[in-house]
């Protein structure tokens, strides 16, 4: 695991806030909007103490703040960037091209990130080393804003219109990147788009890499594997393709430093049995959460809210994903490890209410108003509110299996401001006073 972490980050440290989430019944006149939390309230104990006897008498679930790793940026995101980022500075990356679907922002979106230095070196063998990255699952505003943090000029291509007033994602990427809205039957069909771009962009002097060349094949460095990169010297280019949903090994690290993290002895320790509880978009997360309870053999399950595509899609992106992480690191794994990892590291669970991705439902607003006036904390309809669903069911059966109850608050939240021009109607319906 030490050889897995010892690397360059973008965060100077991995803490996140803990929080407690108490639950109580309701009594009196307080009622909630629905019925989805049946009698049940919410208080935040912002300060618990992790080490102290639990009250088995009355639910309780612990909250992860990610959320509040970056006032603008999504925990999530953050985390998978938090290995990858200092690699694309490390090896001169000057561009990334990429294709986002976001409920978040209204609108699909494809990076275009310049690094302002004209002359690039790589370990003096490339006078000139031009990389691009194309397909980055990651929120348009995500890569505008870190990227202008790291010194890196953005170009932001978003499928749609503009929209009449600019409010959320779209405001911010537009303060912090240059956005050009594209056709939306350009941008149909962006597979082959991305492709022929990173082509046109390579040219006879380029060559295209993946984002897993970029890690040395013993997982223990930053440096470009130079074996692999012999003979590319005489390339001008050098094209760069990150999967979607930033769905590649090494945004797995990241969020296994969070969880080598939370196992220190003060916090959640070692020996504690830990139901962790996430909201999945693509999936990546959670898997790189169990992967670390995995590698760090302890006694957590990591649950995956399934929020976009069907069960078995989730499956197939787990195994792909853990495949190319036992290829690169899978010297570190014990004998044990290895079988068990090969029956799935996460428990994969629908929402309580299906529906299309992005989609809102009637009362999930008032929901969201319920838990930020209780709490202090914002969730959104479309991602993390299926997950406190779920914690505060697990929370309220903790006592039959001891198992502590924890949620990865995952961000997003500015996306509420986009979601508000979608659906006015659910939004008119808040309550006043």
């Amino acid at each position: 695991m030490s050889r897995i972490t010892k690397r360059k980050w973008m965060l100077d440290v991995p803490d996140t806030k803990i929080h407690q989430i108490m639950l109580s019944s309701i009594q009196g006149q307080q009622q909630h909007s629905d019925e989805s939390f049946g009698n049940i309230s919410f208080r935040n104990n912002p300060h618990p103490s992790l080490l102290m006897e639990k009250d088995t008498q009355h639910g309780s679930f612990y909250l992860l703040r990610d959320d509040l790793l970056h006032p603008l940026v999504n925990g999530n995101k953050a985390r998978k960037l938090d290995a990858l980022l200092p690699l694309l500075v490390d090896h001169s990356v000057t561009d990334v091209d990429g294709s986002k679907a976001s409920s978040r922002s209204l609108n699909f979106g494809q990076f275009l990130l310049r690094r302002t230095e004209d002359q690039l070196t790589f370990n003096g063998k490339f006078s000139r080393l031009l990389v691009e990255a194309v397909k980055v699952h990651m929120q348009q505003l995500l890569v505008a804003v870190s990227c202008a943090e790291a010194g890196i000029k953005s170009h932001l291509l978003l499928r749609g219109e503009q929209p009449e007033v600019l409010t959320g994602y779209n405001l911010i990427s537009t303060l912090y990147g240059n956005v050009t809205y594209v056709p939306r039957h350009i941008y149909a069909h962006r597979e082959s788009m991305l492709k022929s771009h990173a082509n046109t962009v390579a040219g006879n002097a380029g060559h295209i890499l993946w984002c897993d060349d970029i890690l040395a094949t013993n997982g223990s460095s930053s440096a470009l594997n130079m074996k692999q990169m012999d003979g590319l010297e005489n390339y001008q280019k050098k094209v760069l393709i990150v999967n979607e949903g930033a769905g590649d090994t090494v945004a797995l690290l990241g969020v296994i430093r969070l969880i080598q993290y939370l196992s220190q002895d003060h916090l959640l320790g070692k020996e504690r049995r830990v139901k962790l509880v996430a909201d999945a978009g693509t999936g990546t997360t959670a898997i790189g959460l169990g992967l670390g309870a995995l590698c760090l053999g302890l006694p957590w399950e990591v649950t995956g809210i399934i929020l976009a595509d069907p069960v078995n899609s989730y499956i197939e992106r787990e195994k792909r994903l853990i495949s190319n992480f036992r290829t690169q690191f899978g010297f570190h794994l014990t004998n044990h490890c290895l079988n068990e990892v090969d029956g799935g590291v996460v428990h994969w669970v629908e929402r309580n209410r299906r529906r299309k991705f992005g989609k809102v439902m009637e009362g999930e607003i008032e929901r969201c108003q319920d838990i930020a006036q209780e709490t202090g904390i914002l969730v959104d309809p479309v991602y993390t509110l299926a997950a406190w669903e779920i914690a505060t069911e697990l929370s309220k059966d903790k006592e039959e299996d001891g198992a502590e109850v924890v949620m990865l608050h995952t961000g997003g939240t500015l996306g509420m401001f986009g979601l508000a021009q979608r659906y006015k109607t659910y939004f008119n319906t808040l309550k006043h006073g």
